[in-house]
């Protein structure tokens, strides 16, 4: 009978759900990568949930200020939090104040992109191959920019250094944007940095783009082989964006938004506009994306042992 009750309980839940507006927390300020996925998504599950879902920012620490935000919300389903990649290497640089895997719900992963491992065109190799292989000759003689110590471009950076047995001076700005430019105006010669923002300036001729950091080549620059298959065997990182909810989240909203988002994640317009930030739509189950936090955590942890990489 208590089953049975229960059962009957969330079917009633989940034809309820939701019942007023609901908030998704984007840890960020406005007008960035996970700004910009938050209000996509946001748009798409009004439209398929009949109310509307909202974005708030709440920036800082990294982005741990709103991800504690939302993991300490009542877990009613009415305040979701949108996570980086960069969620699974702040418990390795920060802190925090809770489980970044159990005091989460799982939600679904929304996209996935790569960085393009790009150079100066003033560096003397035309393929990854080479780049290693002067590197190697050279030691310490290349700089690599980074968003900052302890930013996910660093620690990508960083294992691909590794990985490949070279050594490069690691130099940390304060965001993708000025460790960009200062890559484009030869300042430091390597960056990994992402589609959006990098691809403009290799079609251009002003960096020389040399491969891309997930397991399969990309749509937008098919010509650019994989970091794995064009000469560090194994490497792949995977840039995404995903919604989570506190622990203890029911499971009638998790499936709600679940299914939801990846209808949404199906549709082309979804994948025509998260293109033009240089992502792909993801999707897939709760158990799928839990999987792929908790393998991050532990890839990045390794990671900031090895190098002794502290936060900014």
């Amino acid at each position: 009978m208590l089953v049975l009750a229960a059962f009957a309980a969330g079917t009633s839940f989940s034809q309820t759900y939701p019942a007023k507006p609901v908030r998704i927390v984007a840890p960020f300020a406005p007008g960035g990568g996970t700004d910009f996925i938050a209000r996509l998504i946001a748009q798409k599950l009004t439209e398929r949930l009949g109310q509307q879902v909202i974005v708030e920012n709440k920036p800082g620490a990294g982005g741990n200020l709103g991800a504690e935000f939302a993991v300490k919300s009542a877990p009613d389903g009415y305040t979701l939090l949108l996570i980086a990649g960069s969620y699974t290497v702040n418990p390795s640089i920060y802190k925090l104040s809770f489980d970044p895997v159990n005091d989460i719900s799982p939600i679904v992963q929304l996209s996935q992109g790569p960085f393009v491992v790009a150079v100066h065109p003033s560096v003397p190799a035309k393929t990854l191959k080479e780049l290693i292989e002067y590197a190697r000759r050279e030691p310490d003689k290349l700089s690599y920019a980074s968003a900052g110590s302890g930013s996910i471009t660093h620690l990508a950076s960083e294992l691909f250094l590794d990985m490949a047995k070279i050594k490069m001076v690691h130099v940390p700005y304060k965001g993708t944007g000025p460790a960009l430019n200062d890559t484009i105006a030869g300042n430091t010669q390597l960056i990994f940095g992402s589609v959006a923002t990098s691809l403009q300036f290799i079609k251009s001729g002003r960096l020389r783009g040399l491969a891309v950091t997930t397991p399969q080549r990309i749509q937008a620059a098919p010509e650019l082989p994989t970091v794995s298959e064009a000469g560090v065997p194994g490497y792949q990182v995977v840039l995404w964006h995903g919604l989570v909810g506190p622990k203890g989240l029911p499971g009638a909203v998790v499936e709600r938004v679940n299914q939801a988002a990846n209808d949404a994640l199906k549709s082309k317009d979804v994948a025509d506009l998260l293109a033009t930030d240089g992502v792909a739509p993801a999707g897939g189950t709760p158990e799928q994306f839990r999987a792929v936090i908790k393998s991050d955590i532990e890839r990045w942890s390794g990671v900031v042992k090895q190098a002794n990489i502290k936060a900014d």
